[in-house]
Order: structure tokens, then C-alpha cells, then sequence
């Protein structure tokens, strides 16, 4: 009862809430479902209202709308965006130069709040409050423990229809500085399609994969397809980035026990979850899964500890060397590095394990091949080829962990669509890379 009175005191409207935040205040909330509508609309409303002065307010995969990132220009003197890794909502005013973007690999973000960052304002929706006082950060463990513990302030808005997760980082009602209450559901990520390509190579990485494997995947049709594909596996175990619908499939048909695993075995471990309805209701108060914060989950010597770890990413490009880029469009951002780095590494230091980067052979109607002899000026690397490890496209698998630069080429040429094949053969030549 003494934790409900407390509860009560601190209970106030959205704009109540937003109200409370001081000019100049360096405001900052976590990835997807961590991210509070009611909030994120109060604050909107403050800017519309020209009551909110030099804010600024860091953000990660936006699902919901913010003024700083749809009309930057307008509301400049009000709220200005620093985006962690673009997505639809934050990417044309980063590619603007109108907000900004955070360089970084996912698992050390934790370490950058600690060590770089003026915390202020932690914005976050949780599940609705225990009998012992605390609020779980349902499906989202990502970087949330290092806000709460930064934060000046800690603004919560509780949502009755967030899953509750027994193992995610929670919050006592006695640390939050205030809180609101709704009632939304939970926006889900529509299924991939899967089409030819997709299908293709998902099943040419699900060859690779044995029974017992530790699998990571990542989001898109492609490693939706990997997970479609491993349904007649046993005994594979989830120590994963993302959860995904795939990898809640693989559970429930058996083909994921984690019985193999070396640490948590018998445990679906997650960073966070993005999904269906039928996934947070599988999270909500099931002892089987775990959302851990980042610095854990994503850490390569944490991933490493089990045995044969696949990894499964995705490329937006990547050149005969193997660089691969994943995270932009020539210099326009396009997303962010994430944790593929994360996981490239942790399956490289895994025994037996895999990493394999995936992707169609082609873009804009297979007018651009997505292998290149130079990735396209200004363009990020987010694996570096000293790291990179195997390479898919529907037309076969380069394996260029110990390769030259000779064998990469080549290797690279024979997975790219034909109708570029000679024109990457003459251009590799003409590098010296043809020995």
C-alpha cells in the first residue's frame, strides 16, 4: 500500500509531465517500444505552443513522431534531434544536416552514456507497477539501466498493455521523478514478405546451420526466412539482438530448446523485442526469457561464450575487398551500425561459429548490383574486411574469412548477378586483383 500512495502522489497528465522539463535540457529515451507515445505528444504539444526552449533529445529507431525530426526548421529554437540509428521518421532531416546522428556499435552505447553523454531528461513507458513497487521496461533492455542510473530526472508513462518481463531492467516507483498512465497497444512490426530472393537465400544459410547452434538475426525478410527454414533443426538456442516472430516460431514448433547453450541455457535471451501481439503476449511473465541491457547481451566476449554461434545480417553494399556497409547511402545515412559488428565478432570468437552477411544481388529493380569493385564515396564500413566472414546472395555463398584479395574478388564475382559479372571481372582486373 505505502508503494501505491507513493504511486499516486507522483501520478500526473502526459502534459503535466512535459511541463516539468526545464529549458536546455538534454532529453533522451531508448529503442522502439521503450519509446512513450503519450510523452513524445506532450512534448510535440510544448514545441506547437513555443513554451519549450533550447531542448534537445536523442532518439533510437523512432516509432512515433517527433516535431524536431518532421518540421527540424520550425521548431529549431525548441527541440533539436540527435538520432542513434535512423529510421523512417528521423532519416530525411538527419540527410538534411537539419538533426544529427551519434556514431556507434550498440553493445558500447551503455559505455558512451557513462563516459560522454549529459543526461537530464530519461523519457520511458513501462509496464504497470509490481506489488513491490518496481515497473519492468517490458520488451526493452538496450541502454535503459544506464539512462536510469544517469538520469536527473526519470519521466515514466505506464501502459497498461506493455508485457511485463521478470528479467528486464525494472524501476522502483521511489526513483521516478513522475509518472503518467495509458492504454495503447503496442505498434507491431508487420511480417516480411518473403519472396523468391529472400526464400533462396534463406535457405542456403539454413544448410550452413547445425543442430545446437546459438542463433542470432537480424530484422527484414531475409533472416525471417533463415528462421522459416530452420523448423526441422533441434535443440538451437536464441542469444539475440532483437527478438523476432521468426525466432518465437522456432520456440514453440521445437526447434529452439536453448538446451545447448553454454550460459542461460534453457533462456531466450534478447536486448529487445519487436514484433506481433503474439510475441509480447509470449514475453509477458514467461520465466523463459530474459531482456538484458545491451553491454551485456551484445558484448562479443559475452556472445562468444557459447558454441556455435550464426550471426545473420544484412548489406547495403559491399566492395570486392569486403568492406561492407550497412548503414548508408554514399554519405546520407540510411540506418545505423547497430550490433552487427557485435555479432560478426562474438561468432568469430564462438567455437564453430558463423557469420554470415546476407543480401539480394541487386537494388532498384536489379538496375545496381549490390557488389561492387569500391563501395560508393562517403560510405560507412560497418564490418571491416579483416572481419568479415561470409557473404550470401540468392545466387551462393563467398566465404572470404582467409581469403586474399585475389580469392575475394573472385569468390564475390561468382555470387553477383550475372548481367554484372563481367563488368566486376573487368573492373577487378584492372585492380590487380585477377592473380
Amino acid at each position: 500500500m505505502q508503494f501505491q500512495a507513493v504511486y499516486e502522489e507522483k501520478k500526473m497528465s502526459a502534459a503535466e509531465m512535459a511541463a516539468r522539463i526545464p529549458d536546455a535540457s538534454h532529453i533522451f529515451s531508448d529503442i522502439f517500444l521503450a519509446q512513450p507515445k503519450t510523452l513524445y505528444e506532450a512534448i510535440n504539444n510544448r514545441c506547437l505552443a513555443d513554451s519549450m526552449r533550447s531542448c534537445t533529445i536523442t532518439t533510437y529507431l523512432d516509432l512515433y513522431p517527433l516535431v524536431c525530426y518532421t518540421e527540424p526548421i520550425r521548431f529549431a529554437k525548441n527541440l533539436q534531434g540527435t538520432s542513434v540509428f535512423c529510421s523512417a521518421l528521423t532519416r530525411k532531416a538527419v540527410g538534411q544536416g537539419l538533426a544529427d546522428y551519434l556514431p556507434n556499435t550498440y553493445w558500447d552505447q551503455p559505455a558512451l552514456i557513462r563516459e560522454y553523454l549529459d543526461v537530464d531528461v530519461f523519457v520511458v513507458s513501462v509496464s504497470p507497477m509490481d506489488s513491490h513497487g518496481y515497473f519492468s521496461l517490458g520488451v526493452t533492455g538496450s541502454d535503459s539501466a544506464e539512462y536510469l542510473k544517469k538520469a536527473k530526472m526519470i519521466l515514466v508513462e505506464v501502459n497498461q498493455q506493455m508485457p511485463y518481463c521478470a528479467e528486464a531492467p525494472k524501476v522502483h516507483v521511489s526513483e521516478v521523478t513522475a509518472l503518467c498512465e495509458a492504454d495503447y497497444a503496442l505498434p507491431v512490426l508487420p511480417p516480411a514478405k518473403l519472396d523468391a530472393v529472400s526464400t533462396t537465400i534463406g535457405n542456403l544459410i539454413a544448410e550452413q546451420i547445425p543442430d545446437g547452434a546459438c542463433l542470432q538475426l537480424g530484422i527484414g525478410s531475409i533472416p525471417d526466412a533463415v528462421g522459416m527454414a530452420l523448423k526441422s533443426k533441434r535443440h538451437l538456442g536464441i542469444h539475440t539482438e532483437m527478438l523476432t516472430d521468426s525466432m518465437i516460431e522456432l520456440i514453440e514448433c521445437g526447434a529452439a530448446d536453448n538446451s545447448c547453450k553454454a550460459i542461460h541455457p534453457g533462456k531466450t535471451i534478447a536486448t529487445f523485442a519487436y514484433g506481433s501481439k503474439r510475441m509480447y503476449d509470449y514475453i509477458d511473465h514467461n520465466p523463459s526469457v530474459a531482456i538484458l541491457p545491451v553491454d551485456y547481451v551484445n558484448n562479443p566476449y559475452t556472445i562468444a561464450q557459447n558454441d556455435n554461434v550464426v550471426s545473420v545480417n544484412a548489406a547495403l553494399e559491399i566492395d570486392l575487398s569486403g568492406q561492407v556497409c550497412a548503414e548508408s547511402i554514399g554519405n546520407h545515412m540510411f540506418s545505423g551500425s547497430g550490433g552487427q559488428l557485435d555479432y560478426v565478432r562474438g561468432a568469430l570468437m564462438s567455437r564453430g561459429g558463423l557469420s554470415f552477411i546476407a543480401f539480394p544481388s541487386t537494388a532498384k529493380g536489379g538496375t545496381i548490383s549490390k557488389i561492387k569493385p569500391f563501395l560508393a564515396p562517403g560510405a560507412g564500413v560497418t564490418t571491416g574486411r579483416n572481419e568479415v566472414d561470409m557473404i550470401v546472395t540468392e545466387y551462393g555463398i563467398a566465404k572470404l574469412r582467409g581469403r586474399t584479395f585475389s580469392q575475394r574478388a573472385k569468390a564475390l564475382i561468382s555470387i553477383a548477378h550475372p548481367n554484372f559479372r563481367d563488368e566486376l571481372l573487368f573492373e577487378a582486373r584492372k585492380m590487380g586483383l585477377m592473380l
